[in-house]
């Protein structure tokens, strides 16, 4: 359904905050290895957010280390999951996130494409409830969510839906399933 991974990818974030995100993508055996930073300003605090994500060969998120630097200073936080709904945070079970296939960091543009890669739609919709983790302090907590595939022979299009924030949208991407267009948050760049 999609091409694979370019190198690396980028993102200018507008709108809801003002900042840049950069990724590499590598495969190996045990799946595709994503390393990133992001960096933003919003609502006038600013913060650095490095992650490595190890997802398996189908897509499901197996772990996340997220590190923050804030101006008050630095934490960190280690997701890890079972690739079947099950998830750890800093090595205590997280029964809030059973069921959760994906991470989703508030700081990045790229783990939409994570469900999208995950589910491959074709025309039709599904719920992706992800392991929701927020740019401001590490929480994480359950994120439900919606995509449907819009097949509409404009390339890859999704409706996204998310109850809990009272936002949809339609999101861009492109061959390799990389997010290029998030409304109100992000444009791809590179």
């Amino acid at each position: 359904m999609f091409t694979p991974l370019p190198p690396s990818a980028a993102w200018l974030h507008r709108d809801a905050r003002t900042g840049f995100e950069v990724t590499y993508f590598r495969d190996d055996a045990r799946g595709v290895l994503v390393e990133g930073c992001a960096t933003a300003v919003e609502d006038g605090i600013t913060w650095a957010i490095d992650y490595r994500l190890r997802l398996d060969g189908s897509w499901h998120t197996r772990s996340a280390q997220i590190v923050g630097r804030y101006p008050e200073g630095r934490r960190s936080v280690t997701v890890q999951s079972d690739g079947l709904g099950r998830w750890q945070i800093d090595g205590t079970v997280a029964p809030e996130l059973d069921g959760c296939l994906d991470i989703d960091l508030e700081a990045s543009a790229f783990t939409n494409a994570l469900p999208v890669h995950r589910l491959g739609l074709a025309g039709d919709g599904a719920d992706a409830p992800a392991a929701y983790v927020r740019a401001a302090d590490l929480t994480a907590a359950r994120l439900p969510q919606h995509y449907r595939r819009i097949a509409d022979g404009a390339g890859q299009r999704y409706a996204y839906r998310s109850r809990d924030f009272d936002f949809h949208a339609t999101l861009d991407y492109d061959e390799s399933g990389l997010i290029v267009d998030y409304p109100g948050l992000a444009t791809r760049t590179a």
